[in-house]
């Protein structure tokens, strides 16, 4: 049986025998809407929690307006979701030069020209001032969380009359899920918020599809809360980034319309545990570095029984993808140093370091990467050259007699074992 598996911008291939699959193991089907831009343009005029667009306009008569957009890790259909948008910004007087587009970062690297080009479209490039968020300077606080944290979040965002968010909602390792709040908290907030959010991924109600009692998501809520939120505007895509809902509207009210329509595509309930997964990250850009990827790996855990294998196809053409997930990675020389170092100290990337660790606790790992033998060993990963020679692997541990699953979109589907 031949397996085709996405791979950057193209495809690897190998060969098992059928008699080990058990089944592929992906989203539930759901069809690209026929015309997304029209379902944008519905959402906007039909907001869930709010009023339109032009009322809380005409209320707040802001001066100054931002729109939180994702960078370019998160594949969003932005040439969908911004021209309906800035229509209806348009429409109620706003100027140009009124409205700023703030790049939601979080921690990462700040978005190129081109690839805000790419993302966003020449035309809102050229029309729209376009800010990267750097979670290290330009911030503003806004007081403490219920938590005794201090929000301090982006200059631009804090200070504006106007705050409209956008995003992708999907599976989330530790927030349950991703889009609405998140824009804020991690997208826009400052590093030491981010660390001390994301430290609390040990909580173990803080899970991938998990929400309703998990204590990351109500903190990012709160922020987005106090950071005046005043419209989100979400979309939900399948595994061909074609948009299959959109909400808009209040950031609660409207995310959990969307959350719930993402639940019934991701979530697949599985009779059992594989000895083996074999996950593809999805192609780029979600498998552009690790730091990314892991979001796959972790989902295909759920899927593989302890002391099983999981195959992971990923690029990972910019290698591990952040400097202290690196830093961590290199400097452990057994797996138990990862976990005593975040236990003795945590620093933001350590997280991703921790994530893994937690998987290979009680599952082996094989790499089909770009990356180099030293860096996928450093990882504590097995190496492999070709698909081929990972199902090879496999198939001489096992000596062919195995169950696997096959997990083409890893990152988009959270198999549940009942």
């Amino acid at each position: 049986m031949k397996i085709e598996l996405n791979f950057g911008e193209g495809v690897v291939t190998g060969h098992i025998n059928k008699e080990n699959i058990l089944m592929e193991v992906g989203p539930k089907t759901a069809e690209g809407l026929e015309n997304p831009l029209e379902t944008v343009e519905k959402a906007l005029e039909n907001p869930i929690g709010t009023g339109a667009i032009y009322e809380i306009v005409k209320k707040k008569k802001p001066q100054k307006v931002v729109v939180v957009v994702n960078d370019v890790t998160r594949p969003t259909p932005y040439k969908f979701m911004l021209p309906p948008l800035m229509k209806e910004l348009e429409g109620v007087g706003l100027k140009d030069d009124q409205i700023t587009l703030v790049v939601a970062t979080g921690i990462h690297r700040a978005n190129t020209d081109e690839e805000n080009r790419q993302t966003f479209t020449s035309e809102i490039v050229d029309r729209y001032r376009v800010v990267s968020h750097n979670p290290d300077e330009n911030l503003v606080s806004l007081g403490k969380m219920s938590d005794g944290t201090e929000l301090s979040i982006n200059r631009e965002v804090a200070e504006a009359d106007m705050v409209i968010t956008t995003g992708l909602i999907g599976l989330h390792y530790f927030a349950g899920y991703s889009g609405g709040r998140k824009s804020i908290l991690p997208g826009v907030a400052a590093r030491e918020l981010i660390t001390a959010n994301h430290a609390m991924m040990t909580d173990p109600r803080a899970a991938t599809g998990s929400y309703k009692e998990n204590p990351v998501h109500w903190i990012m809520l709160e922020a987005a809360r106090m950071a005046g939120v005043d419209f989100i505007l979400n979309v939900v895509t399948n595994v061909d980034k074609e948009i299959v809902s959109a909400v808009a509207g209040d950031v609660e009210a409207a995310w959990l319309e969307g959350v719930r329509f993402c639940e019934e595509t991701s979530v697949v309930k599985l009779t059992q545990q594989a000895d083996v997964v074999i996950a593809s990250a999805g192609g780029h850009p979600k498998d552009l570095n690790l730091y990314q990827a892991q979001k796959a790996l972790e989902n295909a855990a759920s899927a593989v029984r302890p002391g099983g294998t999981i195959i992971l196809v990923s690029k990972c053409g910019e290698g591990y993808g952040e400097d202290v997930f690196e830093k961590w990675i290199k400097q452990a020389n057994v797996l138990q140093d990862i976990f005593d170092r975040f236990d003795r100290h945590f620093i933001l990337g350590g997280h991703k370091a921790f994530a893994i660790a937690r998987v290979l606790k009680e599952k082996d790992v094989i790499l089909v990467s770009d990356m180099s033998r030293d860096d996928v060993e450093k990882l504590f990963f097995s190496y492999a050259g070709s698909l081929q020679e990972a199902l090879d692997r496999v198939k001489e541990k096992y000596k062919g007699d195995f169950t696997a699953f096959i997990m083409p979109q890893a990152s988009l589907v959270l198999p549940e074992v009942e």
